[in-house]
């Protein structure tokens, strides 16, 4: 029963924090989009604030799932941030990213499949 709890409190905490990397990388495309606007001022004030608060909800999300687990499984999960980034600028923001760069990213992936299962 007690493995079955542990077991529970992991999956939640790793929802937790693939939603607070989700939120966080979110918000930096949106301070890098709101920064790239030229001539909307009102557009890029709410880009960016929404940005903002994407990245408020990111901190009290980990904050939250840190109170749960060890803090080296919770920050190695957050490596899933520069996954999430890459692909957002890739598909939203349309950046050509190098081969070189997607392989550090399988690389990362590996990386986090390793620090997930332990």
């Amino acid at each position: 029963m007690k493995e079955q709890m542990k077991s529970n409190l992991k999956r939640e905490s790793l929802g937790l924090l693939v939603v607070s990397t989700t939120l966080g990388a979110i918000g930096q495309v949106m301070f890098k989009y709101s920064m790239s606007l030229e001539h909307a001022l009102i557009l890029t004030a709410a880009i960016f604030i929404a940005g903002i608060i994407a990245y408020g909800i990111s901190t009290l999300f980990y904050f939250y799932a840190l109170s749960k687990v060890h803090l080296s499984w919770a920050y190695s999960i957050g490596g899933l941030s520069y996954i999430i980034a890459v692909i957002l600028a890739a598909t939203v923001l349309l950046e050509k990213i190098p081969l070189l760069r997607w392989i550090g990213v399988l690389v990362i992936t590996l990386g986090l499949i390793i620090v997930g299962i332990s």
